[in-house]
């Protein structure tokens, strides 16, 4: 979460690492008008939960758009409309398919065309939490081979501080294409809030950082069509820093949620009750709830790049180290509550019928990156359960073994011995759970069940 940032339009950009500025020294002789190019076509590489909506804000701009992703079935997944889009955003995209400007494609030499190029890929990390550059790397370098003079890259996907430089400035440099001198390289990092139409990413400010401050006015007149507020900073480090402090931040602070959840439940007190009561203070607090984990494509991912570039370092983080501990601990310690929750009722969880009520990562997305269900449905298999999800969003989903499992389409009328609340979508009906006789809301949302547990 961010602060509102106010930029003014006449805003001085910064040179990258320039010294504190010296009195006005006042320009004799004629003014030149240096009329900049315009920026008629875009491409954008990777169509995934930021890059499609980048795509459709700057089409509804009036600016030629070329997609690229590597994924046929992405293509088309787009191409048919069968996409994880909010219901304004699905209207932009069937308005944008029937117009000729707006092309999607596999092919990769079709970013030669564009004047301006945003990579939009996901930076997941690996089993052992490390950063997975892959995606990132093989993005970057298609844009590198096929770049040309005079356009404008910009970097949004979130990585190490440098990445912008060691995966385009430096390589692009070895074609003899120098950032600042006849192609412009930047750094804006994604501020998307899938789900929530309240976080329009239009109307969120967007960091801008770059390679020196000519590319920064270059990039300013790319990133100006997609969001009403920008805000510069003096190069691609700071923006891709500011990134994972945002991120970091997040991680802290869900952490300290949860841990606070247990505690509450330990005093006998409502988490959300408290959580509400402290969020009446007008500053110092940022409300954060508790659930059964953090999921999605940033918070679980984004602070262990930097834990991994300061590892490299040499530099410690101890809080940030043990605030990602935290997260990853968080859906094996749901299913020690399940398991506790069952044992005290004189039930135990072998043979146990359980049903996992939601397995997005958050509510009003299908998206099911790094989501805590993962790892809690195989947990739960793994001592004796027999487990069903329900997800009106998931029909199936592919879990970390490899294995595809489906929604049981007949959950809500069944009776379970176990029903684990996870993720509950707005504007989906709920009643059918208080006929179950054990509830685990690890939501914290259904106070008013009377055979509801608390994680």
């Amino acid at each position: 979460m961010t602060g509102i940032l106010h930029v003014k339009t006449d805003v001085r950009v910064p040179s990258p690492r320039a010294e504190p500025p010296g009195p006005a020294v006042l320009q004799t002789g004629p003014l030149r008008v240096h009329r900049r190019p315009e920026i008629a076509c875009v491409a954008i590489v990777g169509l995934g939960y930021v890059g499609l909506p980048t795509a459709l804000a700057l089409h509804r701009r009036g600016i030629g758009v070329v997609g690229v992703d590597v994924s046929r079935a992405r293509i088309d997944a787009i191409s048919n409309g069968r996409v994880d889009l909010l219901p304004e955003e699905l209207a932009n995209l069937d308005r944008a398919l029937e117009d000729p400007d707006f092309r999607i494609t596999s092919d990769s030499a079709t970013i030669a065309e564009a004047d301006a190029v945003i990579i939009c890929v996901p930076t997941p990390v690996d089993a052992h939490s490390n950063p997975d550059l892959r995606a990132l790397s093989g993005a970057c370098a298609a844009v590198v081979e096929r770049a040309r003079e005079g356009q404008v890259i910009i970097l949004t996907s979130t990585s190490y501080v440098g990445c912008t430089n060691d995966f385009l400035a430096a390589p692009l440099a070895e074609r003899g294409l120098r950032a600042g001198e006849n192609i412009h390289v930047a750094f804006s990092p994604e501020r998307i809030d899938p789900g929530i139409p309240e976080h329009q990413h239009t109307r969120t400010p967007r960091v801008l950082g770059a390679m020196t401050a000519e590319c920064t006015q270059r990039a300013l007149q790319v990133v100006e069509l997609i969001t009403e507020r920008v805000h510069p900073v003096s190069s691609a480090e700071v923006a891709e820093m500011t990134k994972l402090y945002e991120n970091t931040f997040r991680a802290v602070t869900l952490a300290l949620a949860n841990e606070f959840a247990g505690i509450c439940r330990a005093l006998d007190l409502d988490a959300v009750e408290v959580t509400d009561a402290a969020a009446t203070k007008p500053y110092g607090f940022l409300a954060c709830y508790p659930g059964p984990g953090v999921g999605g494509h940033c918070i679980p991912c984004d602070p262990h790049y930097l834990l991994w570039q300061l590892r490299k370092m040499r530099t410690p983080a101890p809080l940030i180290a043990r605030a990602m501990a935290g997260i990853a601990e968080r859906p094996h310690h749901v299913v020690a509550r399940a398991v506790e929750v069952m044992s005290d009722l004189g039930r135990g969880m072998s043979g146990a019928e359980v049903l996992v009520v939601g397995v997005a990562y958050k509510p009003g997305v299908q998206d099911v990156r790094e989501t805590p269900a993962l790892e809690i449905i195989p947990a739960l298999e793994r001592r004796g359960a027999r487990v069903s999800y329900h997800d009106p969003l998931v029909p199936t989903m592919r879990l970390n073994d490899g294995r595809v499992i489906a929604a049981d389409p007949g959950a809500a009328r069944r009776e379970w011995d176990l029903v684990l609340l996870h993720t509950v979508h707005p504007n989906h009906d709920y009643s059918w759970v208080s006929r179950n006789p054990i509830v685990l809301d690890a939501t914290y949302r259904f106070a008013d069940l009377p055979q509801r547990h608390v994680v």
